[in-house]
């Protein structure tokens, strides 16, 4: 069976064609991805593991790999000669790297999603994003997630993965032990419209709204519920392990906003955790809202903007939008 690399495979197989220069960047994110795992493997050894004496822009304690993470993305994709500024969940200010020009791409990242999962070994990402600079000299970041041109994520877990989309499908790459080279192992990602398993943290059940807490009451009740069919729960605190099991199984994901986070806005950012993965769930035939709207519609306010999240296979979104219509 023929794995093609992700040079292969951008360069001949991406359709419609890509500009070159949108190549080179991806190309460096897969490298600051290689990067990461590398780090996160050898955290241990390294004296890499445990939080900084700091906080970042968000006022979250600052995991000692978040900070390198954040680094090493912006080392290396700096050094693509189209990439106009960086947007990172680490950093309050946007990073500049040049006078904008029209066609120059704009990168949004998370650089460690789920970093609090590291110290007991499981599942943590990087999320990215890609906007273009649509004039000359224009500075504007806030850009709503429908002008996207490209998402995705690395998982690092008992294999580093790259999922992404240009926004034709979603597809999967997986690092080659030795040679580290992303290969095509998970060609055209769909998610089923319906599905039995969902994502949420129970713990915060006496905060929610009264939709999320009438969808959840029915689907723990299973087969004797008015869902009539049982449900599996799963949560892993970090984004990118729940959203990569919707991608190769279905499933729902929900981070709504509460009475605890609503003050925020929510819980997930949205130019950089939000944005890039509704982008990718529908590319996959899923959808994606704040639980009344788009999430791809959203028009930003500022770079660090919260929003509640809920996305996944098609139907079981759709029934909790029509429940928070009903109100």
């Amino acid at each position: 069976m023929t794995m093609p690399t992700l040079r292969r495979f951008l360069t001949s197989q991406a359709q419609p064609a890509l500009d070159p220069n949108l190549i080179f960047l991806l190309e460096d994110v897969a490298a600051a991805c290689r990067v990461i795992a590398r780090h996160i493997r050898d955290a241990a050894f390294e004296g890499n593991r445990g939080a900084m004496d700091s906080t970042n822009v968000q006022g979250e304690v600052q995991k000692k790999l978040d900070v390198i993470a954040d680094r090493e993305f912006a080392r290396i994709c700096s050094n693509s000669p189209r990439l106009a500024a960086l947007v990172s969940e680490e950093v309050e200010e946007v990073t500049w790297l040049k006078d904008p020009e029209e066609g120059d791409y704009l990168l949004y990242y998370d650089p460690l999603d789920g970093s609090s999962n590291i110290d007991v070994n499981l599942t943590v990402g990087s999320i990215f994003s890609i906007c273009q600079v649509d004039r000359d000299g224009n500075r504007e970041v806030l850009i709503p997630g429908n002008r996207q041109i490209c998402s995705g994520y690395a998982a690092y877990g008992p294999t580093t993965m790259l999922v992404l989309s240009t926004g034709q499908g979603v597809h999967g790459f997986t690092s080659e032990r030795g040679t580290g080279d992303f290969r095509l192992t998970h060609p055209e990602m769909t998610i089923p419209a319906e599905t039995s398993e969902f994502a949420i943290n129970a713990s915060r059940f006496r905060l929610w709204d009264e939709p999320v807490r009438r969808y959840v009451t029915e689907v723990r009740a299973g087969k004797e519920g008015p869902r009539k069919r049982d449900f599996n729960m799963r949560w892993t605190a970090s984004m990118v392990a729940d959203v990569h099991r919707i991608l190769v199984r279905g499933g729902i994901f929900i981070y709504p906003a509460d009475t605890d986070n609503r003050h925020d806005g929510g819980k997930l950012r949205l130019l950089y955790e939000a944005n890039p993965m509704a982008f990718l769930i529908e590319q996959a035939g899923g959808a994606a809202l704040d639980g009344h709207a788009r999430l791809l519609d959203l028009q930003p306010e500022r770079p660090h903007q919260r929003v509640p999240v809920i996305l996944g296979s098609k139907d079981e979104v759709e029934r909790l939008r029509d429940y928070h219509a009903a109100g």
